[in-house]
């Protein structure tokens, strides 16, 4: 058989244009379900689901079977109509069967083979006799014959003889190999090579289908040593058979009957035992660094089977994971159109779950950042994600203009939870921050009574309260503060951890302290013994407002509810946020006693998003969660242990580790690496965390982190900078014996 290569054609790059074609065929499944598959797909919202992920879709057509006996042409002209369709499967007449299966099989794959030049195939079925016209199509267009990862539960390799059940759509992957009744077998296109052919997911065959593969020498991956070695290595070795020639390319063909019928019932032919949805889909975004991916067909979808729409939800994951754009191009289209604000490492997430995160490439880490501590409760906790969505379907926004009946509680339970008369919600931490000082210069002027316009406000050196022009200008990290003055004056510094130095500091015009119990960004720094409650004395005495930022802190970070609970200090102010969103949306609070929240009167102080419904309902579920697990006394355990583990590692380059509970700092000595380089090294090693200031490592992951877990991530660790550092001897001997 002759072929031709299309001028022009490449291999696919992920995120070019997706040219969909519609197999609307049940002429080879003993159902018509199938049929509808594409209809409802394309009205299911599937291409606007891969377009919102950054992907050019056009929907070429849907092919519809030909009525029975009347010529392709004629039928296009004439516009039959699909519902008068040739005979079914339940027709007895095989030959007939498989001379309409074949002939739609033709059509298909013409049509595949015309997609045009730069764009990629998604076919969608339709039962899986089609792919007897999808990958000679392909083949056709790509001018030899593609590997093929064939995804199912069945092996699909019967002929008209050995076939059990008379069924077409258990043919198509014999037809393809070049074994079984001509109608199927002779489309125009080549053949697949069984040596770049596999199965992934079977469990139900007949010895007939089986021993044909064997004999072949088609690779089958079946469900028992899928459960033996686990899908995702399984998938790896699948991906290296197909992909032996990168020039030829290789397809998907994934029948949805691979998936456990308990996860996915709307199917023609399930069977018990299946792939994980979930699983298949965080395997199928490794497909996106595949530039030899040439294309997907997914077939086998019954939408009448599907009552509740979780089957439709899961295919357009499935084909938004196997399609969507490579971590390059994502992260080239950050690069090209966001500021430069930020420089993340080299990872890009798209899916969280407890303590763990997933990249657009499948990979799987460990993250022990906790996005700065506001993951508290780990990724997408399910009691936090059904009050998200549970209230965004009631009620999301409504402005402070009026009240809604979730604000109320959620200020009760804020209040009753840290033990304050009045809470002010807001969004994000930096808001909150100035809601404070704003508060302490009023009640400065009005209770103090500080002459107008020389309220002062204190910090410490290290500190990191926000980015806002009037916070910047509090901070002593020169980068933050260049270029971005005259700051607001009455704001000054003085040294973290030194209690006198306040004292010293304090005049009549003082009307604020504002203080990190625990400094974060500033290289988790650990003030000494006493110091906090020194300090509410000293404040107290010179009737000075004592304002602790617990954005990052609070909520059991530390081993305590607040972490000036671990000198008994009760401050007059107290900044939340972060872990008050549940790592869902921006929830923070200024809290304190009617005293000092009195000053504010309507108008005074405000928020259009603040305290809106959806993070009240979101807020108060943190706090019950909050209540009920006591997550400070897991992280005071599991925090002493990660400590103690690291320094019994006796780490070389390492000057310092410090931290309490679940927030840890590893300082190292400056001339042994950039912290900004280990983070790195540990993200390739699946670790995801950052570097802070002063060179340090933050190790800070969600609460509910179990022991052993903890135990891999120090392993890890440990390992990881003993690495670094033999590199690092190695490479200085080299340099030595050079000179």
């Amino acid at each position: 058989m002759t072929t031709t290569r299309m001028d022009g054609m490449a291999p696919h790059v992920p995120h070019s244009m997706i040219r969909v074609i519609g197999a609307a065929s049940a002429l080879g499944a003993p159902a018509p379900g199938t049929a509808a598959s594409p209809d409802s797909l394309q009205s299911g919202g599937l291409c606007a689901h891969l377009h919102a992920i950054g992907l050019g879709v056009d929907w070429l057509e849907t092919l519809r079977p030909l009525a029975a006996g009347v010529p392709a042409q004629a039928a296009a002209q004439t516009g039959a109509d699909p519902a008068s369709t040739a005979e079914n499967t339940e027709v007895a007449d095989m030959a007939r069967r498989l001379d309409d299966n074949g002939r739609f099989a033709r059509r298909l794959a013409d049509h595949v083979a015309a997609v045009p030049p730069g764009s990629f195939p998604l076919v969608l079925g339709g039962d899986h006799a089609i792919a007897a016209g999808t990958w000679r199509g392909v083949g056709r267009r790509c001018g030899r014959s593609p590997g093929l990862l064939w995804i199912d539960a069945h092996l699909d390799s019967h002929t008209d003889t050995s076939t059990h059940s008379g069924n077409i759509h258990g043919m198509p992957l014999a037809a393809l190999l070049g074994v079984g009744h001509p109608q199927l077998c002779d489309i125009p296109g080549p053949t697949l090579d069984p040596a770049r052919t596999c199965v992934l997911g079977a469990r139900a065959w007949e010895a007939e289908e089986r021993d044909l593969l064997r004999r072949l020498g088609v690779r089958i991956f079946d469900m028992e040593e899928i459960a033996q070695r686990g899908l995702a290595a399984v998938f790896c070795d699948a991906l290296s058979i197909v992909r032996a020639d990168e020039q030829a390319g290789f397809g998907v063909s994934l029948d949805l009957d691979a998936l456990d019928p308990g996860h996915f019932p709307a199917v023609s032919c399930p069977e018990p035992g299946g792939l994980a949805p979930r699983a298949l889909t965080d395997c199928l975004f490794s497909l996106r660094a595949c530039a030899d991916f040439i294309a997907l067909e997914i077939v086998e979808y019954r939408p009448e089977l599907d009552a509740d729409g979780s089957g439709l939800r899961w295919v357009r994951e499935l084909a938004a994971a196997a399609l969507g754009p490579s971590t390059a191009w994502l992260r080239e289209k950050e690069r090209r159109y966001g500021a430069a604000n930020y420089a993340p490492l080299p990872a890009v997430f798209q899916r969280g779950e407890g303590v763990w995160l997933w990249d657009t490439d499948g990979r799987r880490y460990l993250d022990m950042m906790s996005a700065y501590s506001a993951v508290s409760f780990g990724h997408s906790h399910p009691r936090l994600v059904q009050a998200l969505t549970e209230q965004a379907q009631r009620l999301a926004l409504t402005s402070r203009a009026f009240s809604s009946d979730r604000l109320p509680v959620f200020l009760e339970r804020l209040c009753a939870t840290f033990g304050y008369e009045r809470a002010l919600p807001v969004n994000t931490g930096l808001e909150a921050v100035e809601t404070a000082l704003k508060a302490a210069r009023k009640w400065g002027y009005q209770v103090k009574g500080i002459a107008p316009g020389k309220a002062r406000i204190i910090a410490c050196d290290g500190n990191f309260h926000g980015r806002s022009i009037a916070i910047v200008g509090l901070s002593s990290n020169a980068h933050y503060r260049a270029g971005f003055g005259p700051f607001p004056p009455g704001l000054e510094r003085i040294p973290f951890g030194d209690a006198d130095a306040l004292e010293a500091a304090i005049t009549p015009d003082t009307a604020a302290f504002l203080v990190e119990p625990i400094q974060g960004e500033g290289g988790i720094v650990v003030p000494p013994a006493g110091y906090l409650s020194r300090c509410a004395e000293i404040c107290r005495r010179h009737k000075v407002l004592l304002i602790a930022d617990e954005v990052q802190t609070g909520l059991g970070r530390t081993g305590r509810l607040l972490a000036c609970d671990h000198e008994g200090v009760r401050a007059d102010g107290l900044i939340l946020g972060k872990a008050l969103g549940g790592g869902l949306l921006p929830v923070s609070a200024f809290l304190a006693d009617r005293a000092l929240m009195d000053v504010f009167g309507p108008g005074d102080h405000g928020s259009t998003f603040g305290g809106n419904p959806l993070a009240a309902a979101v807020g108060t579920e943190v706090l019950a969660l909050l209540e009920q697990l006591r997550p400070w006394e897991r992280a005071e355990r599991l925090g002493t242990h990660l400590i103690q583990s690291l320094r019994d590692a006796d780490l070389p380059g390492v000057r310092a580790i410090r931290g309490r509970g679940l927030l840890v700092g590893v300082a190292f000595e400056p001339n042994f690496a950039d912290a900004g380089a280990i983070a790195e090294r540990l993200l390739a090693h699946a670790i995801a965390t950052r570097d802070t200031n002063g060179n340090v490592l933050r190790l800070a992951p969600p609460l509910i982190i179990d022991e052993e877990t903890l135990e891999q991530a120090i392993t890890t660790i440990v390992t990881t900078l003993r690495a670094f550092a033999a590199k690092r001897t190695r490479l200085a001997d080299s340099v030595a014996d050079l000179q």
